[in-house]
Formats: structure tokens, C-alpha cells, sequence
């Protein structure tokens, strides 16, 4: 049986067929929510996670408020020998793997854990571990230092735990693309997958950038706001007052399966990943490219490997951090892909709740994506008062109502990573909740439970 199986994957393989590939379990550590569950409610509700950080002395930096995860207890998902061995990036990474795995149902046998994939990135990776062992070094030498460091200490131990929690065999690692990185390790999935090489992949990204050397890294590039007068009031993406970037912290990880493998088990489908595109501006170490090339070729290369046209997207969860430059770009790179369905289109940014969770980013908001798709709510930007561009519709203030089918997901970081994705509705999917009338002509309405 096996070695049938393998020769008609190889034949998958070599032939170029097409597999189908699916989410079937998600989890998310945020700072709106430490469940999906808890995680929507908030970001439908337009409540935002951005306040003072009060995990430690912050005065010392120039921005001293972030999307700060204050309540997280990871004994709750793992024992507490695991726990102190880890970051506490890993530790979200971990804690949304598990929930992700069990609402997927997901026990592989020992069949299928060899062909059980995880690519789980981060792009600052184990920092507070990193700042403490150098700490540790400098004031009482080397046998001070934690001896988890080695195994711990890199980007790829998110990856490396979640593996062998779950006993997955196949390839597994992490791919680091700065902001992007979420949106990469899913997209790197989705492909693993449809050609032959995984049935299952457990995909996301993580990290905990808020902390003393990595906000400082930030500020220091120029990137984030100083709005600490009004932390709640700091993350504007697309509104002309913006000043930067808000930073945040958290994971999301997705189980992806082959549709055919999940309809035999008898996996409740939530929605399938249809498309990725991904390039590189090749420009500058923290711009965009000025004319936004690459990441319009991004977004086109998503929507021909999803076999969509631009008037099928119903929602775009947009990249949205609040700098400047991203936010002009990218609106204008909407403006250019999607043409006169442009402004019919709406927009969020997630940003303007959670802040900027960076590895964490492109794949919460892919969760996100799938969550309205199966609720019929398209969650707001918080602060967008005055638009960047007043023809486009990003959703200010309050959710709304809203059919969706597909949903396009941007994701870009630094050094010019672009990655996008789409997400479409699977046929006969049960929706996650009663789905709310249609708002008559487009005005923002908040469910009444969520007011």
C-alpha cells in the first residue's frame, strides 16, 4: 500500500497535477485575543490591544506602548520544562500550533507523519533569549548563560518544538522574510502540498518583538510611532496623520491539507488557500519601491495561481502598518491591479488593533481572512479619519456586513519581501456563525452583539 501511495505521488509530482489545498485548523496568540475565538470577537468589535508596556521598564525608549500580550500562561499549553527552555516567541508559536492541530482534528499516525510538513518562520526570532544570554555573559560568564541557548537560541526552534510536539517527520524549518514571514511559510506550504511532497503542513510565523533591544531597533530605524499621549490612537494605517508603525507581538499558525486527504478523514473544511505570489523589490534595506512594481506583481501572481480575476476578490486584508511610504504604495498598488473594482472593494488593516506583529503578521491576518469569509463581517481600521485616498474604502471605525467569497492577503517587509495570498470560501463549508444582513449601501454597521 505504501509504495503505492508513493508512486502516485511521485506521478503527482512529475506530471505537475494539481492538488487542492485547504485550512482545516487555525490558532492565534494576539494581543486583541490569546484564541481565534477571543481574537475576532475583539477585532470585530474594533477593540484595540495597543496600550502602555507594562512588562518592564519602558521609559528609557522613545516609543514606550505597543500590542503588548500581557495575559499569556503557556503552562496552560505546554509543561513548564518546556516553557523555560523556550523564547516566549516560540512559546506562542507552540501555544497557536496546538490550538490549530486541535480544531483540525490532527493526530498523525505513523504514515502521516512522514508526510506532515511544519514551516513556521519568525523575523526577530528569540530576542529577549538572545538579550538576557548576553547579559548573562557580560556580568557572570559563560556558565550563567541558560544552557537551552544552543537548541533555543534560533530562528528555527518555533519549528523545531511544534515537529516534535506533534510528531510530524517531514520537512520542516523556518523561512524568515522580515514582515512577510507568516504569509511566506504559508505560501511555501501551500506549494509543498500541491505538488506531492506533503499531505498536511502546519504553517505560520511568530514572534515578540516587544522588547527593550527590538523596539529600540525600530525607533531607531525611524519606523514607529511616538503618539504616547494616546497609545489606542497611535496605529493609523492609511490615515494622512499616520507616524509610523505600532509594535506588536503573537503567532498565528494554520494546518493546511490536501482537499482530498481532509475530505477522506473527514476534516471540517474552513476554506481552501488558492493562491500565492511572491517577489522581491530589490530597491532599499526598509523602503518599498517607489512605484510599487513588485509588489503589484505580488498581488497578480496571487490572483493567476488562484485562477481569479480582480473583480472575484470581495476583501483585501491589506499589509496597512501606518509608515508613510507602505501605506501610499500599497493603496496605489491597489489602485493599479484591481483598476475600476478598486473602490468597491473594502480594506482593512488589522494593524490599527494588534499593531505590527511582524512574522506573526501575514499569517493572523490570512486567519482573519478565513474568519470573514465564514462570518459575513469584514473587521475596520481603527484612526482612519482622513483617508489616504478618499475613493477607497478602508472600512473606518466600525465592521460591516459583508458577503465575501476571496479575500486577497498583502504582506510586505523589509528588504523588499513581498508575499501575497488568497483565500476563497470551499463549497459547502459550514459558516463559523449566522451570517448578518447585507448593509444597504455600504455604510459601516456593527453587529449588534458586538457593539
Amino acid at each position: 500500500m505504501a509504495r503505492t501511495h508513493d508512486a502516485a505521488r511521485n506521478t503527482a509530482r512529475t506530471a505537475g497535477a494539481e492538488r487542492r489545498v485547504v485550512v482545516t485548523g487555525v490558532g492565534t496568540v494576539s494581543p486583541i485575543g490569546g484564541t481565534v475565538d477571543e481574537f475576532w470577537a475583539s477585532a470585530t468589535a474594533g477593540r484595540s490591544g495597543i496600550r502602555p508596556i507594562t512588562r518592564y521598564d519602558a521609559s528609557e525608549l522613545p516609543t514606550r506602548f505597543a500590542g503588548e500580550i500581557v495575559d499569556f500562561d503557556p503552562r496552560q499549553y505546554m509543561p513548564n520544562k518546556v516553557g523555560r527552555r523556550l523564547d516566549r516567541y516560540a512559546q506562542f508559536a507552540l501555544a497557536a500550533a496546538l490550538q490549530a492541530v486541535d480544531q483540525a482534528a490532527l493526530k498523525p499516525d505513523e504514515e502521516l507523519a512522514a508526510r506532515t510538513a511544519v514551516l513556521v518562520g519568525s523575523g526577530y526570532g528569540p530576542g529577549q533569549l538572545m538579550r538576557t544570554a548576553v547579559h548573562d555573559l557580560r556580568d557572570h560568564g559563560r556558565r550563567r548563560m541558560t544552557p537551552y541557548l544552543a537548541s533555543s537560541g534560533s530562528l528555527d526552534s518555533a519549528a523545531g518544538e511544534i515537529a516534535s510536539h506533534i510528531g510530524a517527520r517531514g520537512p520542516s524549518g523556518a523561512t524568515a522574510t522580515a514582515c512577510a514571514t507568516g504569509a511566506t511559510c504559508v505560501g511555501d506550504a501551500l506549494r509543498l502540498i500541491r505538488h506531492g511532497y506533503a499531505d498536511v503542513a502546519v504553517a505560520g510565523g511568530a514572534d515578540d518583538a516587544v522588547n527593550p533591544l527590538d523596539l529600540a531597533a525600530a525607533a531607531n530605524a525611524g519606523a514607529l510611532s511616538r503618539r504616547d499621549d494616546a497609545p489606542h490612537l497611535a496605529s493609523r494605517p492609511f490615515d494622512r496623520d499616520r507616524d509610523g508603525f505600532v509594535m506588536g507581538a503573537g503567532a498565528g499558525i494554520l494546518v493546511l491539507e490536501e482537499a482530498e486527504h481532509a475530505r477522506r478523514r473527514g476534516a471540517t473544511i474552513l476554506a481552501e488557500v488558492a493562491g500565492y505570489g511572491a517577489t522581491t523589490d530589490a530597491y532599499h534595506s526598509t523602503h518599498p519601491r517607489p512605484d510599487g512594481a513588485a509588489a503589484r506583481r505580488a498581488m497578480t501572481d496571487a490572483l493567476a495561481d488562484a485562477g481569479l480575476r480582480p473583480e472575484q476578490i470581495d476583501h483585501i486584508s491589506a499589509h496597512g502598518t501606518g509608515t508613510r511610504l507602505n501605506d501610499r504604495i500599497e493603496s496605489a498598488a491597489v489602485r493599479a491591479v484591481f483598476g475600476d473594482h478598486a473602490p468597491r472593494v473594502p480594506i482593512s488593516s488589522l494593524k490599527s488593533m494588534t499593531g505590527h506583529m511582524i512574522g506573526a503578521a501575514g499569517a493572523v491576518e490570512l486567519i482573519a481572512a478565513i474568519q470573514t469569509i465564514r462570518t459575513g463581517i469584514v473587521p475596520p481600521t481603527l484612526n482612519c479619519d482622513d483617508p489616504e485616498d478618499p475613493g477607497l474604502d478602508y472600512v473606518p471605525h466600525r465592521a460591516r456586513a459583508h458577503t465575501v467569497r476571496a479575500v486577497l492577503s498583502n504582506s510586505f517587509g523589509f528588504g523588499g519581501h513581498n508575499a501575497v495570498l488568497v483565500v476563497r470560501e470551499w463549497p459547502g463549508s459550514a459558516p463559523a456563525q449566522a451570517r448578518p444582513q447585507e448593509s444597504p449601501g455600504g455604510p459601516s454597521r456593527q453587529p449588534e452583539e458586538e457593539r
